[in-house]
């Protein structure tokens, strides 16, 4: 926690501090135009890659693999476009590499071992009904659930005939 709320706090410091250094080094016209081209290869690179991961994400989920490391891909990539949007250099040197594949699979593997994906009662391939495991979930059938109409019920919106 106290990293996190560190790295909240410094962050800005480094992205200003780095705006003044190349602004310096190279002027103020040059810095706003590296500033105003990472922003559209952000993007660029965003619209690019995340098409990719939503088709790899649709073939996994078809075939019924885990999309756990699809996913984290996708969260990667817009963190990343999101730091290429932020004007400062510090956000686009990590938001660039993690535009690279390997970066986000080094990710993964830190990440894999703290993500469980529960899948649901029914597949997407046969819509067979898988009962579950798990207490708290109570299984009725048509004849044990009736819903009457409560006239006082707030969530009842007004209806035609009733005005």
């Amino acid at each position: 926690m106290r990293i996190s709320l560190a790295l909240i706090l410094l962050a800005p410091l480094a992205e200003i501090a780095s705006l003044i250094l190349v602004g310096q080094a190279l002027g103020v016209m040059a810095t706003l135009g590296l500033v105003l081209l990472a922003g559209i290869v952000g993007v660029f690179l965003l619209r690019i890659q995340g098409a990719g991961i939503l088709r790899r994400l649709q073939t996994e989920a078809s075939k019924g693999v885990d999309p756990g490391r699809e996913l984290v891909h996708a969260s990667l990539l817009v963190v990343a476009a999101f730091l290429l949007l932020v004007p400062g250099f510090v956000g686009d040197v990590i938001g660039l590499l993690l535009f690279l594949p390997f970066v986000r699979d080094i990710a993964w593997r830190l990440a894999k071992p703290r993500i469980v994906v529960k899948r649901s009662g029914f597949t997407t391939s046969d819509f067979s009904y898988q009962a579950s495991k798990d207490a708290s979930v109570v299984d009725l059938d048509e004849d044990e659930y009736r819903r009457d109409p409560k006239p006082g019920s707030p969530w009842r919106g007004p209806r035609i005939g009733d005005r």
